[in-house]
């Protein structure tokens, strides 16, 4: 049986579903794992942003009260 005959069977139709699925399947987990390292990212950003805040605003606390001292 020629080859291209047996990729037009049913056995050919299964296999090409099955490596069509099992390449969405990597993709999606490719997907998560983007997404995850981006939402860590993003966590982290944040994180920064918030200590960096508190910083200034101590900052500034501590020069308004040296303002007023004089």
């Amino acid at each position: 049986m020629p080859v291209w005959m047996r990729a037009a069977g049913i056995g050919g139709s299964l296999l090409a579903v099955i490596a069509l699925v099992i390449v969405l399947l990597k993709s999606l987990i490719a997907f998560v794992g983007f997404l995850t390292f981006a939402f860590k990212i993003i966590i982290v950003l944040v994180f920064v942003a918030v200590i960096v805040g508190v910083g200034f605003l101590v900052l500034k606390g501590i020069s308004e009260k040296r303002r007023s001292k004089n």
